[in-house]
C-alpha cells in the first residue's frame, strides 16, 4: 500500500513479488472519478513496460455492479488487484456488503500468491477505518474530522495517505484519541507498507510511515469535550518508520531492520 505520489516504487516492488510474467493483473479504478479508462490505460502501459502482458481494467462503479458475474469471475482469477487513487469513499460505496468484497477478502487471507495493492485512496480503503476529512491544525478541534469504515482487510487499523506532504498529523492523532482501539498509520508519498497475513508489515520507499498509538494514553479529554474545542491527549506513542523497518499490526510492536 502506497501513500500516493509517484507509483514507480510500488510497481517495481510488486513486479518482484509476482510469481511470473503470466500473472493476471486487474486495475480497479473505482476510486477514480474522472477518466478511469485513461488511468487504467496508463497503468496497463506501465505494467507492459515491466514485461506483464495480462493487464485488464476492472470496472466497478455506477454503471458496472461489483457483483456482476463476469466481474466476479475475473476477480477469482486475478493474481493482483491494483486499486488506483482518487476518492476512497467511492470504494466503500460500491464494494461494502458485496460478494466482490467477500471474494477479495478470502483471496487475501487464503491465497499465498494473491496480492492486493493500492495507492493513495486505494491504500486508505483497505483498512478497517479510513480518514475522509480534516484539515491542518483545525483537525485538533473536536468534530473537525470524519472517519468512516473501510473495506476491513486490516482489522484494528486506521489508514491515512499523502501524510507528511499534506500535514495530516493532527487529524490522525485526533482520530486515534477518538477511537483508541485503532492503530493509526499515516503513509507518506512514495512510501508504504507490505502487509502479509500473519507476519509483520514492512515499510518500503524513500519517506516515512507514521504510527500513532493511543491505547495507553493517561489523559484524553475528548469524551467530555464540547464541539469545536481543542483536544488534549497525554502519552500517545508515535513511531517514525523507514524502509526495512517492520510493524506487527496485532501487537503494535515495532521491529528494527
Amino acid at each position: 500500500m502506497l501513500g500516493g505520489g509517484d507509483d514507480d516504487p510500488l510497481l517495481s516492488l510488486l513486479a518482484g513479488l509476482l510469481p511470473d510474467h503470466d500473472a493476471t493483473i486487474e486495475v480497479l479504478t473505482t476510486a477514480t472519478r474522472r477518466q478511469p479508462a485513461r488511468t487504467a490505460a496508463a497503468y496497463a502501459h506501465a505494467w507492459h513496460q515491466l514485461g506483464y502482458r495480462h493487464v485488464r481494467h476492472l470496472q466497478v462503479d455506477e454503471n458496472h455492479p461489483a457483483d456482476d458475474p463476469a466481474t466476479l469471475m475475473r476477480l477469482r482469477r486475478a493474481t493482483l488487484v491494483f486499486m488506483s487513487g482518487g476518492d476512497q469513499e467511492r470504494l466503500t460505496d460500491f464494494l461494502l456488503d458485496t460478494e466482490f468484497l467477500s471474494i477479495l477478502k478470502h483471496k487475501y487471507e487464503s491465497e499465498d500468491t494473491f496480492i492486493i495493492a493500492g495507492t493513495s485512496a486505494g491504500a486508505s480503503a483497505v483498512a478497517e477505518f479510513m480518514l475522509v476529512y480534516g484539515h491542518g491544525w483545525r483537525s485538533l478541534k473536536k468534530g473537525s474530522i470524519e472517519v468512516k469504515p473501510g473495506l476491513g482487510l486490516l482489522p484494528g487499523v486506521l489508514l491515512d495517505q499523502h501524510f507528511a506532504e499534506r500535514g495530516r498529523y493532527p487529524r490522525l492523532m485526533h482520530a486515534v484519541l477518538d477511537q483508541p482501539t485503532l492503530l493509526g498509520i499515516g503513509l507518506s508519498e512514495e512510501t508504504g507498507l507490505i502487509v502479509r497475513p500473519g507476519v509483520p508489515a514492512e515499510v518500503f520507499g524513500d519517506e516515512v510511515v507514521v504510527v500513532v498509538d493511543a491505547a495507553q494514553t493517561t489523559h484524553n479529554n475528548l469524551p467530555d469535550l464540547a464541539h469545536d474545542k481543542i483536544i488534549s491527549g497525554h502519552r500517545l506513542h508515535v513511531h517514525l518508520l523507514v524502509a526495512g523497518q517492520r510493524l506487527d499490526l496485532a501487537s503494535r510492536e515495532v521491529m528494527e531492520c
